[in-house]
């Protein structure tokens, strides 16, 4: 037998599409401007008087358009001018820095309501506010309700007929719900790093006892390894549903999205494999089983396993031409669903964010 740690698999990162085939090209981030998120968040107002903040609790709730920094720099640039750690700055999900994206953030500042305009007035100079709000919790990770769109792709070849057919139907019926490869790593990084982890160690480390300390720049990456292995075996068993044509209707021993029945999913692996039953919990066994190097860290990550819509559902699509070579795409999607997976089942794409020949499927 061939020991998978000793010769690195290579890995395909690019996964079946719901019409046979991609129908045209695009240029995808040619502009900042291209690329315009808005996050849905119906717990707070989308425009305040800045001048009186809204509302009352512990947590001042900022709306910003920001373009050129991520989620997380803004985050701690936060919290450096409100003075608090950057624990206390929350914010529900991650948004592109090549991007114009509108997003909220919350900053615990208990007891500061009177300095609520000095502190406005400061993250103004760096980023555009266009809400503000006080609230009594902080906000976290898929908060939110989803993220409308607006996008532009340039330099479109393709036939416009075939084009507009393609969005009807993903209109229609949606689209593969893949990860994109962005979460694998350059040429599937994080997955090599998964697959040669060693779980013994790993382990050890988890029994040092309670008083030893956890957590850091180690665990943090051990995180994103765990992620990328479970996203690869969910987008390898939705792959293999494309192909066969089924990744639309429930099969039997489909277990539903938290309990719900209905819903068409796939497993996000975790300690103790999937929750499917009959059925489809022997296909996905036995394509998860294709790759045993990753599913040996699961034994060790406590990870309950969890399901995924296996559809990707954009809401409100609607498409209409700039110019010749130029669409404008608008839809929104739920929390964890990406735009660009949504875009790759019908475009090559070419990310001009990340500068020349850089191939986007996902």
């Amino acid at each position: 037998m061939t020991d998978s740690s000793a010769t690195p698999r290579r890995w395909c990162l690019d996964w079946p599409t719901s019409g046979g085939g991609r129908v045209a090209t695009a240029d995808l981030k040619t502009v900042p401007e291209d690329f315009r998120v808005d996050e849905i968040l119906d717990d707070f107002p989308v425009i305040t008087d800045l001048s009186e903040v809204s509302g009352s609790g512990e947590h001042l709730c900022l709306r910003l358009e920001k373009s050129g920094d991520n989620t997380e720099y803004v985050a701690r640039e936060l919290a450096k001018l409100s003075g608090c750690r950057a624990f206390d700055v929350g914010f529900c999900g991650l948004k592109d820095r090549h991007a114009v994206t509108r997003q909220w953030f919350s900053i615990y500042r208990p007891g500061l309501v009177s300095e609520d305009e000095a502190y406005l007035a400061r993250v103004a100079e760096r980023w555009q506010v266009v809400g503000a709000c006080r609230s009594s919790r902080k906000l976290r990770r898929g908060d939110h309700q989803g993220n409308r769109f607006v996008i532009s792709l340039r330099q479109v070849s393709g036939d416009r007929e075939r084009i507009d057919q393609a969005l009807a139907r993903v209109k229609g019926q949606g689209a593969p719900n893949y990860f994109g490869p962005q979460r694998f790593g350059h040429d599937g990084s994080n997955l090599d790093r998964a697959a040669s982890m060693d779980p013994d160690a790993l382990d050890s480390r988890g029994r040092r006892g309670k008083g030893k300390k956890r957590g850091g720049a180690g665990a943090s990456k051990n995180v994103l390894y765990f992620s990328a292995a479970r996203s690869w075996i969910f987008n390898q068993i939705l792959a293999a549903r494309v192909k066969s044509g089924d990744w639309l209707s429930p099969m039997d021993g489909e277990p539903g999205l938290n309990g719900q029945p209905g819903t068409v999913t796939g497993p996000l692996w975790g300690d103790g494999g999937t929750t499917a039953e009959e059925a489809q919990a022997r296909l996905e066994w036995q394509i998860a089983e294709q790759y045993p190097e990753l599913l040996k860290v699961f034994s060790t990550t406590r990870m309950k396993p969890e399901r995924r819509p296996l559809v990707a559902r954009p809401a409100d699509l609607n498409w209409h031409w700039l110019d010749d070579d130029c669409l404008q795409v608008a839809f929104s999607l739920a929390p964890g669903q990406y735009a660009t997976t949504v875009l790759s089942d019908l475009f090559e794409l070419e990310d001009r964010s990340l500068g020349q020949h850089n191939k986007q499927h996902g």
